[in-house]
């Protein structure tokens, strides 16, 4: 069974039998391309990073990868392509500035680009991506996906110069040296000490009021918070939710909460008895005081889930709150159903901390209690490793309660309702054909507004038949020091903080850990994605301190009826960092180069490109799983 690390939701482990997608770690980093047809070789690989003790199985396969198209993608030489005279200083990837190194030609090619799947069935929901002319891109999609516009905001998406990503090969110099159009351009990156980033003046959009921006990392929460004390540093990531009252009282800092985007909720399984009976789950969630449990063990700034989904996420609470505590109802519903005098039931959980459970055990305990003293629900406690309690949680193999959580991957309901009610779930037993085709219907409507009514059914669904209980959403939050004006964290990414003020010339920023590499289509940690959203930029981004998705290099993506093909016009006069101007094949180049499994660029860091084929159900001409 293969086992995949999934950061967004905190460091869980995703099982293959249980994600919505299927999702092989294939490699492409092998590639030939003696004829006009590159092959991917067989390669196996070690893991990059250790998750809760899972290996990533790398699937050793070859396939085919021309398809007689046009100008294809595919086809272009490995080769690096004639560079300019010009030269264009990179940033310092040890303790001395590396060499300068060639520019990236800067004019774009005549031709459009085109990157094309050999079918549907053999890769993941993107057929094609193709360029129509210098400033048009049109996605086609093998099934409707109104989400399309979240999915592309994320950093992985960042759009780099077509002849950057050529002459790097996709690998190497383009880890520690992206080319973007953001406010920040890379300076130099001290291996183990810091990141500096410089203001790029030729940005399109509003300039930061000071020249440079510093990343600096450290692993302990009381460090950063003292490095921010001491004037060290003038921001920080993730406090401690023991410190909160601290720095809220501290006049010389500035507490910066961020939005919620989690879930903490207690499953059933309903191909087990006495959760087969819907009245059994309708009566722990009424005689289950939740808001009690948000109150006692969780920080300030958390929240009671009155929905399964965040109300950060659009159409996340669309239709009725669930009921709160019940205990009358509650037990009528139990004696009903024939468990007057309660029943026996084991509830398995894990002991790590997560932002939507911080105190894991204290939970399952206070549940324990409840359970016993509303109900005579007898539960037994059982502690599980990380790695088998997700599989089997999420597999559908667990007989009592399950305690999990979740966290959006992107800012669209469909993150949380299609992973665990969609088509591919077994994780609460048998499924509702109607919250089904609901969910399946509703992705197919990429207006907002007109989706609302379906979610809100959706919606209404769950909490009637009550596969789970959602039970709180867990808050974090940042700090600064008081001189730091309009630093807004949103609830997906980093800071834009070119919008904020330090009233000096240099912003100093302390996160948790440094990034692995600045080329985030093929990283999944945080650290990483902070800073690569700080020098690219993709067709979407994130309001600031806000979910709210709104254009970036696209001016607008347009859907077709379905949401099956969307068409994107580029803004006009937006430069690279390079010098060179944005161009429909750096759209297409960038995308190619994340999802295509047969580009001869797809080669990255790690070559798993883990979340490209997470968001679109796998790699287009990925080989057979």
């Amino acid at each position: 069974m293969l086992a995949l690390a999934h950061p967004f939701h905190d460091g869980e482990i995703i099982t293959s039998e249980s994600a919505p997608v299927n999702m092989p770690s294939d490699r492409a980093s092998a590639l030939t391309n003696s004829s006009a047809c590159p092959k991917i070789k067989a390669v196996m690989s070690l893991p990059t990073r250790a998750a809760a003790g899972a290996l990533l199985l790398l699937l050793v396969l070859s396939m085919e990868a021309c398809h007689g198209q046009p100008t294809p993608l595919q086809s272009t030489p490995m080769d690096k392509p004639s560079t300019s005279g010009a030269l264009l200083p990179p940033p310092a990837v040890s303790t001395q500035l590396a060499s300068a190194i060639p520019r990236p030609t800067a004019e774009p090619t005549a031709s459009y680009l085109v990157a094309r799947s050999a079918s549907c069935t053999q890769g993941g929901k993107i057929r094609a991506i193709a360029a129509l002319d210098t400033l048009t891109v049109k996605f086609s999609l093998c099934t409707p996906d109104a989400a399309f516009p979240a999915k592309a905001a994320m950093p992985v998406f960042g759009i780099q110069p077509r002849s950057w990503i050529e002459a790097t090969g996709g690998t190497g110099e383009i880890l520690a040296h992206p080319i973007g159009t953001g406010p920040w351009q890379l300076k130099e990156w001290l291996r183990g000490q810091a990141m500096h980033f410089s203001r790029f003046d030729g940005y399109w959009r509003e300039l930061a009021p000071f020249s440079e921006l510093v990343f600096l990392w450290e692993a302990e929460a009381e460090t950063r918070l003292a490095a921010l004390r001491s004037g060290h540093v003038d921001a920080i990531t993730h406090i401690r939710t023991a410190d909160y009252a601290a720095v809220q009282q501290d006049g010389n800092l500035i507490f910066i909460p961020n939005q919620s985007t989690n879930t903490l909720y207690l499953g059933m399984n309903n191909t087990f008895a006495p959760f087969d009976d819907p009245r059994v789950r309708q009566a722990v969630t009424l005689g289950l005081d939740r808001r009690a449990i948000a109150s006692a063990f969780y920080p300030d700034g958390s929240e009671l889930a009155t929905h399964f989904t965040p109300c950060s996420i659009p159409n996340g609470c669309a239709g009725e709150e669930w009921p709160l505590f019940d205990l009358p109802t509650a037990r009528a519903l139990l004696a009903a159903a024939g468990y007057q005098n309660g029943f026996d039931s084991a509830l398995y959980y894990h002991d790590v901390y997560r932002l939507y459970l911080p105190e894991p055990g204290q939970v399952a305990e206070e549940i324990q209690r409840q359970l016993r003293t509303n109900l005579a629900i007898e539960v037994t406690l059982v502690l599980m490793d990380s790695a088998p309690f997700i599989m089997q949680a999420t597999s559908g193999d667990l007989s009592g309660f399950h305690l999990m959580g979740w966290g959006a991957d992107y800012a669209h309901v469909s993150s949380f309702l299609d992973f665990h009610f969609g088509q591919r779930s077994r994780q609460f037993g048998s499924p509702d054909p109607e919250l089904q085709q609901l969910l399946a219907e509703a992705a197919g409507v990429a207006d907002l507004s007109t989706a609302a009514p379906l979610y809100a059914r959706a919606n209404d669904i769950i909490s009637t038949l009550v596969p789970a209980i959602p039970i709180a959403h867990g808050a974090s939050a940042y700090a600064s020091r008081a001189g730091v004006m309009n630093l807004r964290v949103p609830p997906f990414g980093a800071p834009q903080f070119h919008l904020s003020d330090p009233g000096t010339d240099r912003l100093i920023f302390m996160q948790n850990a440094e990034p692995l590499s600045l080329y985030c289509a093929d990283e999944t940690d945080l650290e990483s994605m902070a800073a690569c959203q700080q020098v690219l930029e993709g067709l979407f981004g994130y309001a600031p301190g806000s979910a709210r998705i709104e254009p970036r290099l696209a001016e607008g993506c347009t859907p077709d009826a379905t949401a099956s093909e969307w068409l994107c016009n580029l803004r006009a006069g937006v430069r690279f960092h390079d010098g060179s101007q944005l161009h429909a094949n750096d759209v297409v180049a960038s995308w190619a180069a994340a999802l295509d499994a047969a580009n001869p660029y797809h080669t990255g860091n790690t070559g798993d490109f883990i979340y490209p084929k997470w968001l679109w159900g796998g790699l287009m001409n990925s080989p057979t799983r």
